[in-house]
């Protein structure tokens, strides 16, 4: 039996020795190997069914873990088990629809195969040596973890799955102990001049109940999400198509950016943004899991004060709703009618943007005859990674000739050339097929591709590259938005600064729409204008803060 228990510990330094690269990777591993075994004895003091639980465990890990990289280019994180819920599994089981079965086949070989080691194992552990093994491996990795701080880029590196998941459990119960899920100034800070503020901008009594006349004529509203979409003329030397900059222009003929806070990846922290109209940087190191954390949890946003004005509020996803929580947070966040994929009838989340612009078309159609204002989230996917292979060749636009520069830029600007004449293609129907509607379009990019940095800086290395995403430079986090209408003209564009961060998209659109701010949005825009369209970057993030403490003593912000 001493054999075998040698060989499950010899195979788990195997398994760790392949998947962990560097020696400070190999024995955080090792150290997590330990800690996992003490913690397994001392529930269970023998030895070898505990090696055998933690080998199964930790081959476990690393397989999810890289099936996670692959959805998300991020490998598994200590949150990933402190935020579990109902969405994370239906996702599994949506993507891998045989994992159910599998899982139930694992279980019956396993447990008998457990029991026989049980069952034969000659050997006891005091659970005072094992516990003295689990509090050195915890202070170990605490140590290691604090004096070599995870650099921001490593989780998105698809290795070094056991060490980079350890030390994010140190970083998630630091940050969770120090400042909560959120930043917010705290109530015990000057609790009375928190007050009167709140009374002043009026968030004591949200919202109030003449907010808005959900009786008159407003304009439908389309908010289009333009995946990794920004203006490439910004980088030096790139080519471009007669007339590409006008796609970027809004119907005063004026270009505006809008700053983001992802670049290159992932676009659900714009979708918090334009949904809450607050910043995903507030959570911190927890802001990759922020649609999860809030779900059901931010009770205020820009659906909200749409449906307080009469507008039935859609969300065409293109993904499964489950991802990541999405269809709960939206829900949460007002989102009346929630469409994924799977309602939309398609099992692959990478269409051409014609098929979202008819998904919609179809909604408009069926809404037509009720007569409500309809506020409706349209995602666009053409232009989603990887840009190495031409996407739907059969689409490309007609006379289209590839500007000249590399072929991964030459087929991002394509698709953007295919994103344009179907969004022009979709107006004009509106137009045509709805003379006595109006509708006011809001689109804009949601973060830059990750082939950004070929454009801005050829040639820059990834330790450079990594300090400037590090230090927000905005050169990587401007994108473009851009306003239209159709039968409308915008009734005030005075939110619509030339540059603006995307937490305040909310207010452009409501007051491009006629809409009245209720007192939440009023006190953001007064934000807006002294800080020039910086939100978290203002004072150092002091007026996110104070924004969230308000809207947390006003119940908006729960649990967090």
């Amino acid at each position: 039996m001493a054999g075998v228990i040698v060989a499950v510990h010899l195979a788990a330094l195997a398994v760790l020795l392949t998947s962990e690269y560097g020696p400070f990777a190999i024995t955080l591993s090792l150290l997590a190997w330990v800690f996992v075994n003490c913690l397994l004895l001392l529930v269970l003091p023998r030895p070898g069914v505990c090696a055998a639980i933690a080998l199964a465990l930790i081959v476990l890990l690393i397989a999810l873990s890289r099936f996670k990289f692959g959805i998300l280019q991020l490998s598994l994180t200590f949150l990933d088990f402190l935020i579990i819920d109902r969405d994370t599994f239906s996702f599994l089981l949506s993507v891998f629809p045989r994992l159910q079965t599998q899982l139930i086949v694992t279980g019956i070989v396993a447990v008998p195969l457990l029991w026989l080691i049980w069952r034969f194992d000659p050997f006891r552990v005091r659970r005072r040596l094992a516990l003295i093994g689990l509090a050195a491996s915890i202070a170990s990795i605490s140590a290691m973890s604090v004096a070599w701080p995870e650099q921001p880029w490593e989780p998105f590196q698809g290795i070094n799955h056991i060490s980079n998941l350890a030390r994010s459990g140190v970083v998630a119960v630091s940050r969770l102990a120090s400042t909560g899920w959120i930043d917010a100034d705290p109530p015990a800070n000057a609790p009375l001049r928190l007050a009167r503020e709140a009374r002043a901008a009026g968030l004591s009594a949200l919202p109030p109940d003449a907010a808005c006349d959900a009786n008159a004529k407003r304009p439908h509203i389309i908010m289009l999400l333009d995946e990794s979409s920004f203006d490439v003329t910004s980088a030096p030397g790139i080519k471009v198509p007669a007339g590409y900059t006008d796609y970027f222009k809004s119907i005063d003929g004026k270009q505006r950016t809008m700053m983001a806070e992802a670049t290159g990846g992932p676009t659900w922290y714009t979708e918090f943004n334009v949904l809450t109209g607050l910043s995903a940087r507030s959570f911190g190191d927890l802001k990759f899991y922020v649609t999860r954390i809030t779900a059901g949890r931010v009770t205020r946003g820009l659906p909200q004060a749409l449906q307080s004005c009469g507008y039935k509020t859609f969300s065409l996803y293109p993904t499964y709703g489950n991802f990541l929580g999405a269809r709960s947070f939206q829900k949460g966040a007002g989102v009346g009618h929630f469409v994924d994929m799977a309602d939309m009838g398609v099992n692959q989340d990478m269409q051409p943007d014609k098929f979202y612009f008819d998904q919609a078309l179809k909604v408009f159609a069926r809404e037509q005859p009720q007569q409500a204002p309809v506020f409706m989230f349209v995602y666009l996917t053409a232009n989603h990674f990887p840009w190495t292979d031409v996407y739907r060749p059969d689409l490309t636009p007609p006379g289209w000739t590839p500007p000249g520069n590399t072929a991964e830029v030459d087929e991002y600007i394509r698709r953007q050339t295919m994103t344009a004449n179907d969004y022009r293609e979709f107006t004009e129907r509106l137009k045509r097929d709805y003379p006595d509607e109006s509708f006011l379009v809001l689109r804009f990019g949601d973060h830059q591709p990750a082939i950004s940095q070929k454009m801005l800086e050829p040639g820059i290395d990834q330790a450079t590259l990594a300090k400037r995403v590090m230090a927000a430079d905005p050169r990587y986090f401007s994108t473009y938005y851009a306003i239209d209408g159709i039968n409308y003209s915008p009734s005030s564009l005075s939110s619509a600064l030339e540059t603006l961060d995307a937490a305040y998209i909310p207010l452009v659109l409501q007051e491009a729409a006629g809409i009245p701010l209720d007192p939440s949005f009023a006190e953001q825009k007064r934000i807006m204008l002294r800080c020039k369209g910086a939100f978290y970057d203002c004072r150092k993030g002091a007026e996110a803060r104070r924004f969230n403490r308000l809207l947390i003593d006003a119940g908006m912000i729960k649990g967090l």
